[in-house]
């Protein structure tokens, strides 16, 4: 191997551990506040991506059907229940938000050919499309078995992400997608090319866990979030709702990974199903942070990307397998080194 492969690899080791360290960070932080294994975290970096991809390609997306179905289904859920309380002020904006903003995105899709609109405007779209999925989830499938166990609450997770993947090649088909790149933009970097797409991973990546420290040391939101993190008992007691908790943290959640599969699009061809393995490279990485350090675990999600990218080098046909032997040794450790904490009971 001479230097310039070593580049080669170590940049597109860096790529990629930026984006499963997104993915990471997202994996702790909803584990950390609601005990969500959340496995379906990767299917929101397939959706963001394909979304785009169908957007740019003139089709209207089937995440909206999507995004209306759980609409509906929030609607109809939060609806009775706002009826029982005789609370008949907060219909409206109900179902103006979960039904009324679905249908408006829909018709203007069918109105407006997606071509027609600039990238900024495709991406933001499929942010908008996406995002709200998350929520939704929480709200149809999570807040019902809020005080469920761990066990019961990874079944829900699995059982989300076959719904996900069968709905993905429902909408999106089998063939895979890719999207133009966001720059043109190519350096040198000791002889090794040095794509402006991959410097825009970087950038981009580096800068949302920036907005994510900021986001959680300097807003009411949060400190929140941080406190129920630490003591979820204790953040009720103090007056931050968990239902409100939850939805936020799966909003970041999802936003994170349609940001990121956005971000990779150009640059790697995206599957329906793709969004599985991914996601289970970062969720390497959350256990390298004992689900529990954001810091541990986006290092450990960066050491995963190179050792994927090295692997490919020396023994590509074993490189999942080389990935995924890094969680025994990490496990073992950890069972070895930490006390045994019984379940927080609500």
């Amino acid at each position: 191997m001479d230097l310039q492969i070593l580049l080669l690899l170590g940049q597109d080791g860096i790529t990629n551990g930026a984006i499963y360290a997104l993915l990471a960070l997202a994996l702790v932080l909803v584990f950390t506040v609601t005990r969500v294994i959340f496995i379906p975290q990767g299917e929101f970096v397939a959706y963001g991506a394909l979304t785009l991809a169908s957007l740019q390609a003139g089709k209207v997306p089937g995440t909206v059907w999507l995004l209306l179905a759980l609409g509906c289904t929030v609607a109809v859920l939060d609806g009775i229940r706002l009826v029982r309380e005789g609370r008949f002020a907060k219909l409206p904006p109900l179902l103006i938000f979960n039904i009324g903003l679905p249908l408006l995105a829909a018709a203007g899709l069918f109105a407006m050919p997606p071509t027609q609109l600039p990238l900024a405007a495709q991406v933001v779209i499929s942010m908008l499309l996406v995002v709200p999925l998350g929520p939704m989830i929480y709200r149809v499938a999570y807040q019902p078995l809020a005080g469920a166990s761990v066990l019961v609450l990874l079944i829900v997770s699995v059982a989300i992400h076959v719904a996900m993947i069968g709905l993905g090649l429902l909408f999106f088909g089998a063939e895979g997608s890719r999207t133009p790149p966001f720059t043109e933009l190519s350096f040198e970097l000791a002889g090794a090319p040095l794509q402006g797409q991959t410097i825009l991973v970087v950038v981009a990546s580096a800068s949302l866990i920036i907005g994510l420290y900021f986001f959680f040391e300097r807003t009411i939101y949060g400190k929140a979030l941080r406190a129920t993190a630490m003591n979820r008992t204790g953040a009720r007691l103090m007056g931050i709702p968990p239902v409100l908790a939850g939805k936020l943290c799966l909003t970041l959640a999802a936003a994170i990974g349609a940001f990121s599969g956005i971000l990779i699009a150009p640059i790697t061809t995206i599957y329906y199903d793709s969004g599985f393995l991914i996601g289970l490279k970062g969720f390497v990485g959350a256990i390298i942070g004992g689900l529990a350090s954001y810091p541990v675990a986006a290092l450990g999600a960066v050491l995963v990307g190179l050792l994927e990218s090295y692997s490919s080098f020396y023994a590509s046909a074993f490189k999942e397998v080389i990935v995924f032997t890094l969680i025994i040794p990490v496990l073992l450790w950890r069972s070895l080194t930490s006390k045994h904490i019984e379940e927080e009971e609500e």
